[in-house]
Protein backbone atom coordinates (compact mmCIF):
# COMPACT_ATOMS: atom_id res chain seq x y z
CA UNK A 1 0.00 0.00 0.00
CA UNK A 2 1.54 3.27 -1.12
CA UNK A 3 -1.13 5.81 -0.14
CA UNK A 4 1.23 7.77 2.10
CA UNK A 5 3.78 8.37 -0.65
CA UNK A 6 1.19 9.44 -3.25
CA UNK A 7 -0.70 11.59 -0.75
CA UNK A 8 2.48 13.30 0.44
CA UNK A 9 3.51 14.11 -3.14
CA UNK A 10 0.04 15.46 -3.95
CA UNK A 11 0.10 17.58 -0.81
CA UNK A 12 3.57 18.99 -1.44
CA UNK A 13 2.89 19.71 -5.13
CA UNK A 14 -0.42 21.42 -4.37
CA UNK A 15 -2.59 18.83 -6.18
CA UNK A 16 -4.46 17.99 -3.00
CA UNK A 17 -6.17 21.39 -2.90
CA UNK A 18 -8.09 20.68 -6.10
CA UNK A 19 -8.93 17.14 -4.95
CA UNK A 20 -10.33 18.31 -1.61
CA UNK A 21 -12.87 20.69 -3.17
CA UNK A 22 -14.29 18.01 -5.47
CA UNK A 23 -17.38 16.08 -4.36
CA UNK A 24 -15.52 12.74 -4.20
CA UNK A 25 -13.33 12.20 -1.14
CA UNK A 26 -9.66 12.16 -2.27
CA UNK A 27 -9.01 8.84 -0.56
CA UNK A 28 -11.46 7.14 -2.95
CA UNK A 29 -9.07 8.08 -5.77
CA UNK A 30 -6.16 6.40 -4.00
CA UNK A 31 -8.37 3.43 -3.15
CA UNK A 32 -9.50 2.91 -6.76
CA UNK A 33 -5.92 3.34 -8.00
CA UNK A 34 -4.79 0.58 -5.63
CA UNK A 35 -7.53 -1.77 -6.84
CA UNK A 36 -6.77 -1.00 -10.51
CA UNK A 37 -3.06 -1.63 -9.94
CA UNK A 38 -3.75 -5.00 -8.32
CA UNK A 39 -6.05 -6.01 -11.19
CA UNK A 40 -3.38 -4.97 -13.69
CA UNK A 41 -0.83 -7.18 -11.89
CA UNK A 42 -3.17 -10.18 -11.74
CA UNK A 43 -2.28 -11.63 -15.18
CA UNK A 44 1.42 -11.45 -14.29
CA UNK A 45 0.84 -13.23 -10.97
CA UNK A 46 -1.25 -15.92 -12.67
CA UNK A 47 1.50 -16.35 -15.25
CA UNK A 48 4.16 -16.76 -12.56
CA UNK A 49 2.03 -19.32 -10.73
CA UNK A 50 1.40 -21.18 -13.98
CA UNK A 51 5.12 -21.29 -14.82
CA UNK A 52 5.96 -22.42 -11.28
CA UNK A 53 3.54 -25.35 -11.49
CA UNK A 54 4.87 -26.31 -14.94
CA UNK A 55 8.41 -26.39 -13.52
CA UNK A 56 7.35 -28.14 -10.27
CA UNK A 57 4.17 -30.11 -11.00
CA UNK A 58 4.54 -32.00 -7.73
CA UNK A 59 3.83 -28.73 -5.88
CA UNK A 60 0.40 -28.32 -7.47
CA UNK A 61 -2.50 -28.44 -5.10
CA UNK A 62 -5.98 -27.01 -5.25
CA UNK A 63 -7.59 -25.72 -2.05
CA UNK A 64 -11.31 -26.14 -1.51
CA UNK A 65 -13.73 -23.43 -2.61
CA UNK A 66 -14.38 -22.58 1.07
CA UNK A 67 -10.65 -22.04 1.69
CA UNK A 68 -10.32 -19.92 -1.46
CA UNK A 69 -13.28 -17.73 -0.44
CA UNK A 70 -12.06 -17.36 3.16
CA UNK A 71 -8.57 -16.52 1.95
CA UNK A 72 -9.97 -13.92 -0.45
CA UNK A 73 -12.17 -12.42 2.28
CA UNK A 74 -9.37 -12.19 4.84
CA UNK A 75 -6.98 -10.82 2.21
CA UNK A 76 -9.55 -8.16 1.31
CA UNK A 77 -9.95 -7.28 4.99
CA UNK A 78 -6.16 -7.22 5.35
CA UNK A 79 -6.03 -4.71 2.50
CA UNK A 80 -8.65 -2.54 4.22
CA UNK A 81 -6.72 -2.64 7.52
CA UNK A 82 -3.57 -1.55 5.74
CA UNK A 83 -5.33 1.06 3.63
CA UNK A 84 -6.99 2.75 6.60
CA UNK A 85 -3.79 2.56 8.64
CA UNK A 86 -2.00 4.31 5.79
CA UNK A 87 -4.94 6.70 5.51
CA UNK A 88 -4.33 7.72 9.12
CA UNK A 89 -0.64 8.25 8.43
CA UNK A 90 -1.54 10.21 5.27
CA UNK A 91 -3.85 12.44 7.28
CA UNK A 92 -0.90 13.31 9.47
CA UNK A 93 0.57 15.02 6.38
CA UNK A 94 -1.68 17.94 7.28
CA UNK A 95 0.54 18.53 10.32
CA UNK A 96 3.89 17.32 9.02
CA UNK A 97 5.09 17.24 5.45
CA UNK A 98 7.04 14.02 5.88
CA UNK A 99 4.48 11.35 6.67
CA UNK A 100 6.68 8.81 4.89
CA UNK A 101 8.97 8.98 7.92
CA UNK A 102 5.99 8.02 10.09
CA UNK A 103 5.19 5.22 7.66
CA UNK A 104 8.68 3.82 8.21
CA UNK A 105 7.97 3.67 11.94
CA UNK A 106 5.05 1.36 11.19
CA UNK A 107 7.05 -0.60 8.60
CA UNK A 108 9.41 -2.17 11.12
CA UNK A 109 6.74 -3.67 13.36
CA UNK A 110 4.79 -4.73 10.27
CA UNK A 111 7.75 -6.72 8.93
CA UNK A 112 8.30 -8.56 12.19
CA UNK A 113 4.76 -8.94 13.53
CA UNK A 114 2.88 -9.76 10.32
CA UNK A 115 4.56 -13.09 9.73
CA UNK A 116 6.30 -11.75 6.63
CA UNK A 117 9.84 -12.43 7.87
CA UNK A 118 9.15 -15.41 10.11
CA UNK A 119 6.06 -17.43 11.03
CA UNK A 120 4.41 -16.13 14.17
CA UNK A 121 4.28 -19.72 15.46
CA UNK A 122 8.10 -19.60 15.66
CA UNK A 123 7.94 -16.75 18.21
CA UNK A 124 8.14 -17.42 21.95
CA UNK A 125 4.64 -17.81 23.48
CA UNK A 126 4.66 -14.38 25.19
CA UNK A 127 5.69 -12.72 21.92
CA UNK A 128 2.90 -14.53 20.09
CA UNK A 129 0.35 -13.14 22.55
CA UNK A 130 1.72 -9.62 22.12
CA UNK A 131 1.76 -10.00 18.34
CA UNK A 132 -1.93 -10.97 18.17
CA UNK A 133 -2.86 -7.76 20.00
CA UNK A 134 -1.58 -5.76 17.00
CA UNK A 135 -3.26 -5.56 13.57
CA UNK A 136 -0.20 -6.90 11.76
CA UNK A 137 -0.71 -10.69 11.94
CA UNK A 138 -4.17 -10.24 10.42
CA UNK A 139 -2.62 -8.64 7.33
CA UNK A 140 -0.23 -11.39 6.16
CA UNK A 141 -0.23 -14.35 8.52
CA UNK A 142 -3.99 -14.90 8.75
CA UNK A 143 -4.70 -15.29 5.01
CA UNK A 144 -1.57 -17.45 4.64
CA UNK A 145 -2.60 -19.66 7.57
CA UNK A 146 -6.11 -20.09 6.15
CA UNK A 147 -4.75 -20.99 2.72
CA UNK A 148 -2.32 -23.50 4.21
CA UNK A 149 -4.98 -25.03 6.50
CA UNK A 150 -3.26 -24.03 9.75
CA UNK A 151 -5.80 -21.48 11.04
CA UNK A 152 -8.30 -22.99 13.50
CA UNK A 153 -9.98 -19.85 14.84
CA UNK A 154 -11.20 -18.36 11.55
CA UNK A 155 -14.42 -16.73 12.79
CA UNK A 156 -12.70 -14.97 15.71
CA UNK A 157 -9.88 -13.83 13.43
CA UNK A 158 -12.34 -12.36 10.92
CA UNK A 159 -14.16 -10.56 13.74
CA UNK A 160 -10.84 -9.12 14.92
CA UNK A 161 -10.07 -7.99 11.36
CA UNK A 162 -13.45 -6.23 11.20
CA UNK A 163 -12.74 -4.55 14.54
CA UNK A 164 -9.36 -3.27 13.27
CA UNK A 165 -10.98 -2.01 10.06
CA UNK A 166 -13.66 -0.19 12.05
CA UNK A 167 -11.19 1.30 14.53
CA UNK A 168 -8.79 2.50 11.83
CA UNK A 169 -11.66 3.89 9.73
CA UNK A 170 -12.94 5.93 12.69
CA UNK A 171 -9.45 7.21 13.53
CA UNK A 172 -8.88 8.02 9.85
CA UNK A 173 -12.12 10.02 9.63
CA UNK A 174 -11.22 11.98 12.77
CA UNK A 175 -7.64 12.73 11.69
CA UNK A 176 -8.83 13.67 8.20
CA UNK A 177 -11.49 16.03 9.52
CA UNK A 178 -9.12 17.70 11.99
CA UNK A 179 -6.31 17.87 9.44
CA UNK A 180 -8.49 19.28 6.68
CA UNK A 181 -9.53 22.19 8.89
CA UNK A 182 -5.85 22.94 9.48
CA UNK A 183 -4.91 22.60 5.78
CA UNK A 184 -4.37 25.82 3.89
CA UNK A 185 -3.64 25.92 0.20
CA UNK A 186 -4.67 27.93 -2.78
CA UNK A 187 -8.24 27.02 -3.64
CA UNK A 188 -8.93 25.00 -0.51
Amino acid sequence: IWVVKAFEVDLLKGKLASLIIQPIHPMWRYFSTHIAEQLARLPLVIGIIFIFFIIRPSSFWMPSLKVILLTFLTTWFAFLIGFFLHGIISSLCFWTEKATALERLVGGPFLFLSGLLAPIDAFPPIMQKITYITPFPYMISLPARILSGLERNIVNSIIIEILWITLFYIIFRITWKLGKTKYTAMGA
